[in-house]
């Protein structure tokens, strides 16, 4: 079984926070990614929007699309609804061989909201949850058909967070429905990343390695802040960062231990006038080349 590599140019390109990277360009950031090494990036919100257009993108920078975005709102929408407002992104990623649809609830959600605490984010019921993955499932039912995966990505600010959350997502969903496992959200989150993917590791569609700063954390807790002040002041980094307190060793030990066979992908949103986008990016490609070679986990382009 093998490993490829990507990147989401989150560190070039911050969506959420556009000052922190406005002296960088998307084209500059694909430079940077395909010098690096990375076999692929996650579809920003500055890359052509067309099938074909980006896939020409793509082709000129010799990576793939290893996945991307999509802003839920099946809490408030029908899995018709839902279907519709999706059939765009799941076409193109199927025409693309991308793995999977990165799938977030927002309709609820204040992860993009500045000063808002994410102590205050939503916490839903058991029950609730339930009901939800019961309707998440026929819509992943359904997408797998189109020949794409779904992969919910549990996020700091959403209504699924935590290891509870988690839980009860999986075990109200199907199959069909995949996890997006990402590590520095469930630090974040106050969960344990290697016992949640001890438990659901049968699950785990897409990977995302993200590094935390704990003494940042530690301040955004100790003040109740939001989730963009975290990233504004440098909460996340990448793997490989001396900074950094998750333990990716164990972490990439699960995934050959599992025989993951996915995409690990780099993403980590930082203010570049503190950490340089090229310099970071290449140090975390450099690290998870060295910890998937320890754990004996082939990675190819």
């Amino acid at each position: 079984m093998a490993v490829k590599i990507g990147i989401s140019l989150i560190a070039w390109q911050n969506d959420d926070l556009p000052e922190l990277t406005k002296d960088y360009t998307t084209e500059g950031a694909m430079e940077d990614a395909a010098r690096i090494g990375y076999s692929g990036v996650e579809r920003g919100r500055r890359m052509p929007t067309d099938t074909e257009g980006l896939r020409t993108y793509l082709d000129e920078y010799g990576v793939a699309l290893c996945g991307g975005w999509c802003s839920a709102n099946l809490m408030v929408s029908t899995v018709e609804q839902e279907k519709e407002a999706i059939a765009e992104q799941v076409e193109q990623f199927a025409a693309l061989n991308a793995p999977c649809i990165v799938y977030a609830e927002c309709s609820n959600t204040i992860q993009g909201a500045m000063g808002v605490p994410v102590s205050t984010r939503p916490k839903l019921t058991r029950d609730e949850v339930l009901a939800y993955a019961a309707k998440l499932s026929e819509l992943a039912k359904w997408s797998e058909g189109q020949g794409v995966k779904l992969a919910y990505h549990h996020h700091m600010g959403a209504m699924v967070q935590d290891a509870e959350d988690i839980d009860w997502l999986m075990e109200g969903s199907s199959p069909e429905l995949g996890l997006l496992y990402d590590t520095g959200h469930l630090h974040f989150a106050g969960a344990d990343p290697v016992a949640v993917l001890d438990k659901w590791a049968h699950r785990v569609h897409h990977v995302h390695y993200k590094d935390v700063r704990q003494p940042v954390l530690d301040q955004i807790h100790a003040n109740d802040a939001s989730f963009l002040d975290a990233v504004a002041g440098g909460a996340f980094t990448v793997p490989g960062d001396p900074d950094g307190c998750i333990d990716f060793d164990a972490v990439t030990a699960k995934l050959k231990a599992m025989d993951y066979a996915g995409w690990i992908v780099v993403e980590a949103e930082q203010d570049p006038a503190r950490a340089a986008p090229d310099t970071y990016s290449k140090m975390g490609y450099d690290y998870i080349l060295a910890a998937c070679a320890k754990a004996g986990l082939v990675v190819t382009k």
